[in-house]
């Protein structure tokens, strides 16, 4: 037998394998279970749900990591992962080829333009990293083989669905995150579906290659999750050490107190900052075993919705501000007279 005919068989031998894999997948009695759940629902009907799980290809490579431990890491090692020279420089040169739709995001939902563009730049670099997967593949996967979070996993899965007949495009043909975050903005479906916008007009909403819709998703999200235009995000402060300060710093994610409120607990704001204002103290550790301390406001708050991490939000505050200075000395510097 010649090599062709054994390649071309053992080709063949693959393909009824896969085949026969995305059958037994289809044929499993919890996707039986899913799909008739949506049917009866009227969500989706039985053919276009038969045709995306006939040919998903599950990923346990998803599971794995996952399940894989993760340690966070201090301030000190995740800030310059972030605040780093490439996201400077590529944050201002996105600025520079976006200025119209930044400038009409700010307008219309009263975010600052440096703050989309942190965002952008911290989740995909800008659209260089959006994820490769299928996300049928992914979210099914997660769905249906990693029961710890299997209902979230199937709400993302059925929005993506909805998502895919909304917009009018191929289930599988649409490719992000292991985890199912998709774009430049890394929105999960049920995001996209609340919060993405068609910015352009174009009658799509396309957070994958248009970065108009993009730009205009981030902003419209921020100013749906609290975004107050104009106001600050931290104050640095100092604390008095105690039980008090143990309770405060375990309530991280809230805005419970005002200022004034944390003021009698111990904590000293160090910049100006209004007494009514709710914050909420959260510390870093600047260096090994050095904590600095801020009381993060309501600004602080939205970015902590958007990913649910004090070191992403105060990275990407400081990354923030550290484009918009770069990119107004650019626009605004003088070429000197020969």
């Amino acid at each position: 037998m010649s090599f062709l005919p054994k390649m071309l068989l053992s080709l063949l031998a693959l393909c009824a394998a896969l085949a026969r894999a995305d059958a037994a997948f289809l044929a499993r009695p919890d996707v039986q279970r899913y799909i008739d759940e949506q049917v009866a629902a009227g969500a989706l009907t039985r053919p276009e749900l038969e045709a995306v799980f006939a040919n998903v290809e599950l990923k346990p490579n998803i599971i794995s990591i996952m399940d894989r431990p993760s340690t966070a890491r201090p301030w000190y090692q995740f800030r310059p992962s972030f605040y780093s020279e490439r996201l400077m420089g590529e944050g201002v040169a996105f600025w520079q080829a976006n200025e119209d739709a930044l400038r009409r995001a700010e307008q219309q939902y009263h975010v600052a333009p440096e703050m989309i563009v942190a965002i952008i730049g911290i989740e995909t670099r800008y659209g260089a990293n959006t994820g490769s997967f299928r996300l049928a593949d992914a979210l099914s996967t997660l769905a249906f083989d990693y029961p710890r979070r299997a209902a979230f996993f199937r709400d993302e899965l059925t929005e993506l669905l909805l998502l895919a007949r909304s917009e009018n495009v191929n289930a599988l043909s649409l490719k992000g995150s292991y985890a199912g975050a998709m774009g430049l903005p890394q929105f999960m479906p049920s995001s996209f579906r609340k919060w993405a916008v068609d910015f352009d007009g174009d009658g799509h909403r396309d957070i994958w290659n248009n970065r108009v819709d993009a730009i205009g998703s981030v902003g419209h999200y921020f100013r749906l999750h609290g975004w107050l235009g104009g106001d600050d995000v931290v104050v640095p402060a100092e604390v008095a050490p105690g039980e008090a300060l143990d309770k405060l710093l375990a309530d991280k994610f809230n805005l419970h107190y005002s200022v004034a409120e944390l003021r009698a607990m111990g904590v000293t704001p160090l910049a100006p900052v209004r007494d009514d204002a709710r914050a909420v103290l959260f510390a870093l550790e600047v260096a090994p075993g050095e904590m600095r301390y801020w009381l993060g406001l309501n600004n602080f708050y939205t970015i902590t919705r958007y990913n649910k991490s004090t070191l992403y939000a105060m990275v990407a505050h400081e990354l923030a501000q550290e484009i918009r200075n770069r990119y107004l000395a650019a626009r605004f510097a003088v070429t000197p007279a020969p």
